[in-house]
């Protein structure tokens, strides 16, 4: 599938590296390049694309800023010369980090990360809405939510446990997992535990009793979402 996409950044050398790369992959189709993270923001916003590569380190705005002010985020690949900015990357839920100087294979697996994700979001869209694809051990995994009980927050990973086979582990903050499940089904009960309502079988003392047996406590910040619930 051909994917659109736009790339930022304040040098000039590096843009003309980005479109030369672009150039020669067909699955990949270069909308626009900015050197400004100021004019890209405001195109972002009247025009739809899939794929945004962002240099970090940028004047004015950077590419972390820009990517945080977007309501409506393409998926992102950030580059940059600094490592440490990578934990911000994860933060956001980007695709990739790019560490300058960006050689081409490395460029075209990250493309290729973002078709994968593209791939099986239009695959969720077309009917399969009670899916989520997450990456674990190097490849996209498909999970079907009604087999879901419980997600684990591990620090940097989260530990998604389904009915009848082992736990799936991905790089993850609990925020993005949530983001991508249906309120309706799922619900955030402690800063590291999600639970799937239909999975819970009592409520007592701030504790939840699941299906498999497992005993989850319930945070004070977040009983009053669970009291509503219990209501309905």
């Amino acid at each position: 599938m051909a994917i659109k996409c736009i790339a930022i950044d304040d040098e000039l050398p590096a843009l003309e590296l980005l479109k030369n790369y672009a150039a020669r992959l067909p699955d990949l189709q270069l909308q626009q390049v900015f050197n400004d993270a100021i004019s890209a923001g405001e195109y972002l916003r009247h025009t739809h694309t899939d794929l945004m590569f962002v240099d970090i380190n940028m004047p004015d705005i950077n590419g972390i800023d820009l990517v945080s002010s977007l309501q409506q985020k393409p998926l992102v690949i950030f580059t940059t010369a600094y490592k440490k900015f990578a934990y911000n990357g994860f933060e956001l839920d980007a695709v990739d980090y790019l560490l300058k100087p960006i050689d081409f294979d490395r460029f075209k697996k990250g493309v290729n990360k973002a078709i994968e994700i593209l791939q099986h979001k239009s695959v969720a869209k077309n009917g399969e809405e009670d899916v989520l694809f997450v990456r674990s051990e190097y490849k996209m995994v498909k999970i079907l939510l009604d087999e879901v009980e419980l997600i684990e927050g591990l620090e940097d990973y989260i530990k998604i446990n389904i009915e009848g086979t082992k736990p799936i582990l991905t790089l993850m903050t609990m925020k993005a997992i949530l983001e991508k499940l249906p309120p309706a089904k799922f619900l955030r009960v402690h800063r590291s535990y999600i639970v799937c309502l239909t999975k819970i079988v009592s409520v007592m003392n701030k504790k939840l009793l699941l299906q498999s047996g497992k005993i989850i406590p319930v945070s004070d910040t977040y009983i009053t979402q669970l009291q509503s619930w219990i209501k309905k």
